[in-house]
C-alpha cells in the first residue's frame, strides 16, 4: 500500500490564496476517499476551520507541546490523508522544527509521505524561502502553486526549476461567491446541472490537477 500522504500548504506571505488551495484539496480528498483530517494553523479569519469545521482541527506550534501534538497526529501511517493549512506567521518556525527533528527521514521510516505545496508570490521573501526549502525537501515532494490570481503573468524564474501546480484565476464575482463560508466546491459540482458553467469547469479542472498530482506521487513511491 502507498504511504499515507501529508499535504502542507504554505507560504511566508499572507493573502496568496493558500487557504483556497487547502479547501480545494481537502474537499477533493474527502470526495475521493470519504475521509480526510485537516489542521488549521492560522491567525486570521476566515480560515480552513471556518469553511470545513467537520474535518478540520486547530493546531498551534508556538510551544513544544503544540508542536508535539501536531507531529503525533500527522506522522502516523493510518491511510488517512492529512492536510495542513500553515499560516504565514508559522512558516519559519514550522520548517525550522521539521529540519531539527529530521521530519522527512522520520516520516519515510514511518511510511508517511509529506508533500509541500508552496504558494508562490513575486516578492523576494517568497523566492528566498522557497530556495531554503529546496535544501530541506526532496524535489519530488516540493510543489510550487502558480496561482494566476496572485502571480500575474509568468512564474518568477526562482520557482521555475521544480514541479508546478497551476491554478487559474476566477472572475471577481465568482471569487466572491466561492469565498462564502457556506460554499462547497463538491456540493456545487453535484447540484449544478449545467457542467458548462465557468465555475463548474474551474472546479473540475483543479480536481483533475490534484488527482494527477496524487497519481504521480503514488507512482514515485511504488
Amino acid at each position: 500500500m502507498p504511504a499515507t500522504p501529508v499535504y502542507i500548504i504554505c507560504s511566508p506571505r499572507p493573502q496568496v490564496g493558500k487557504t483556497l488551495i487547502a479547501r480545494l484539496l481537502t474537499e477533493f480528498l474527502l470526495l475521493k476517499n470519504g475521509k480526510v483530517v485537516a489542521f488549521d494553523v492560522n491567525l486570521k479569519e476566515p480560515s480552513l476551520l471556518d469553511y470545513l469545521p467537520n474535518v478540520t482541527e486547530t493546531a498551534e506550534i508556538d510551544d513544544t507541546l503544540g508542536k508535539m501534538q501536531l507531529m503525533d497526529r500527522i506522522i502516523v501511517d493510518d491511510g488517512i490523508a492529512k492536510v495542513i493549512d500553515l499560516g504565514f506567521h508559522a512558516f519559519d518556525e514550522f520548517f525550522k522544527m521539521t529540519e531539527e527533528i529530521g521530519f522527512m527521514k522520520e516520516a519515510a521510516r514511518r511510511r508517511v509521505a509529506p508533500i509541500i505545496l508552496f504558494a508562490a508570490d513575486t516578492d523576494r521573501v517568497s523566492a528566498r524561502d522557497h530556495q531554503t526549502l529546496q535544501r530541506q525537501i526532496p524535489p519530488s515532494r516540493l510543489i510550487v502553486i502558480d496561482n494566476e490570481h496572485i502571480v500575474r503573468g509568468e512564474l518568477p524564474e526562482a520557482f521555475g526549476t521544480g514541479r508546478v501546480l497551476r491554478v487559474s484565476a476566477l472572475p471577481a464575482f465568482l471569487k466572491t461567491y466561492t469565498d462564502r463560508l457556506s460554499f462547497s466546491f463538491t456540493d456545487y459540482l453535484r447540484q449544478e446541472k449545467d457542467s458548462s458553467t465557468e465555475l463548474h469547469q474551474w472546479i473540475r479542472r483543479n480536481y483533475f490537477s490534484l488527482r494527477e498530482l496524487e497519481l504521480s506521487l503514488i507512482l514515485q513511491r511504488s
